[in-house]
């Protein structure tokens, strides 16, 4: 096993204020319920509610939402050390609401995440993680954390450190932006070990209107080991040398939120107990136990509502395996 098998996930965390009046938009909805939110805050939680050992480095607001959202990972056991509280910006918001017509209204009020610098990072504990995640959806949106995040990568690499990326796509986020929100995904992939996208998400950053194209153009960008999940039809996992499609288990689904979160947790709990996780990449059979397993982690995930609360323990979940 890995001597140090810690795992570091930088992006946001935030309270998600989910409308639980039916068909209505924000104008009209009354009742909200208040949710921890952030990728890779999801990710942390799965990754230590199945054994490992993981830490979030992020920043929130010095305030009840953000005393929340620390107490919430706490609760489950993630390190927070590296969670700052911002005494001059309040934590991020999203409100959402599910209109009749099924598409959603959105409101985001953008807070302390935005703010994380370079200098407030401690670049110790950074180099001391066997892999770091970078799975944020609000990460790229603007400066500082753009800067931080992106270069944050660029030290990783230069570590030798393994490097996960997720790129979050939001459309609620880029309406307007797209090609921008790919033309900085793509520094990202180009950096990374293990690239974990939807199939909107593929179609989206590379163009292509097949799978298989698609995973080309992100191996051909740098990506060595890629996953593009398939909701219920499984994961396409792809070392560049041969790809699969791997089956998920099939579950009555409640809430798929969270679910590709805990799929990426899952793969990184089991890659961070290997010797080398980068060498691991190239054995396809060892690859395909990985993800048939974080297969089951997603799937158990969308059968309970609520993100984190949602991820099955390592008792739970194998004594269901």
């Amino acid at each position: 096993m890995n001597s140090n098998s810690s795992v570091i996930c930088i992006g946001e965390l935030l309270i998600d204020f989910f409308c639980t009046d039916i068909g209505m938009d924000l104008v009209g909805g009354q009742n909200f319920e208040k949710q921890a939110g952030g990728a890779p805050a999801n990710v942390c939680a799965t990754i230590v509610k199945l054994g490992g050992t993981a830490m979030f480095s992020g920043k929130v607001g010095n305030d009840p939402f953000g005393h929340f959202l620390k107490k919430t990972l706490d609760d489950v056991k993630v390190d927070t050390s590296m969670l700052l509280l911002d005494d001059e910006n309040p934590t991020t918001l999203a409100f959402v609401s599910l209109k009749e017509n099924g598409e959603r209204d959105f409101v985001f009020n953008r807070g302390a995440d935005a703010f994380l610098s370079e200098e407030e990072l401690d670049q110790d504990k950074l180099k001391e993680a066997s892999i770091l995640h970078f799975g944020s959806a609000t990460a790229l949106l603007e400066d500082p954390f753009r800067s931080t995040y992106l270069n944050s990568i660029q030290s990783a690499k230069k570590e030798g450190q393994f490097i996960s990326f997720d790129p979050n796509y939001r459309s609620d986020l880029w309406k307007g932006r797209e090609s921008i929100f790919v033309d900085l995904v793509k520094q990202g992939i180009a950096l990374a070990d293990f690239v974990k996208v939807s199939d909107e998400e593929l179609s989206i950053i590379s163009g292509a209107d097949e799978l298989t194209k698609g995973v080309q153009v992100l191996q051909q960008l740098g990506a060595c080991l890629v996953a593009v999940t398939l909701g219920k039809n499984g994961t396409l996992i792809s070392n560049g040398e041969k790809q699969e499609i791997i089956p998920s288990i099939k579950v009555t689904s409640i809430d798929s939120t969270g679910a590709g979160d805990a799929f990426v947790g899952a793969m990184l709990y089991q890659l961070a107990k290997e010797e080398e996780p980068k060498k691991t990449i190239g054995d396809f059979d060892q690859i395909k136990k990985i993800t048939t397993l974080s297969n089951k982690v997603g799937a158990v995930v969308c059968t309970r509502v609520g993100a984190i609360f949602a991820i099955p323990t390592n008792e739970e979940f194998f004594q269901k395996g």
